[in-house]
């Protein structure tokens, strides 16, 4: 692939990411890092009586692909519940490991497509899917113990 790593919509996302105070009290929160470069994200958020996140809140401590990501995750993850962003979780794993070669069906992940090809970065790029979908898991559990 040629086109460059870092470019002017991955630089764009990072600066834009949206949810970024924390909750005040989360039903569940989770802290990804990468131990290969050091990016951290923490995913706060709460979830309605259907198990749909209803509110987020990030710290996002990553380099420009972990913020962008992050970005993308924090655009639509409201409204979904623990399945689907586990799918998505999934599917974006899948395909950065080359596991499968369509681009995960969640809105903007192709800008990843240069990324590829550096492995190095891939658990950056997968931190915040990683975080959202195992807060979602725990708030719903922790909903459905309270029932």
């Amino acid at each position: 692939m040629n086109a460059p790593l870092y470019n002017a919509q991955i630089l764009r996302l990072a600066a834009t990411i949206p949810y970024q105070e924390r909750l005040a009290s989360p039903m569940a929160t989770v802290e990804k890092r990468s131990p290969v470069c050091g990016s951290r994200v923490t995913v706060d958020v709460d979830v309605d009586a259907d198990g749909r996140v209803s509110a987020l809140g990030l710290l996002v401590r990553a380099c420009a692909l972990g913020q962008a990501s992050a970005s993308l995750m924090a655009a639509a993850a409201i409204g979904k519940d623990a399945d689907e962003l586990a799918a998505a979780r999934d599917a974006l794993t899948g395909w950065l490991a080359g596991e499968c070669a369509e681009v995960p069906a969640w809105a903007g992940l192709d800008l990843f497509a240069p990324a590829l090809s550096h492995s190095a970065r891939h658990a950056s790029i997968r931190l915040a899917f990683e975080a959202v979908a195992e807060a979602a898991a725990t708030a719903r559990a922790k909903r459905i113990a309270a029932a």
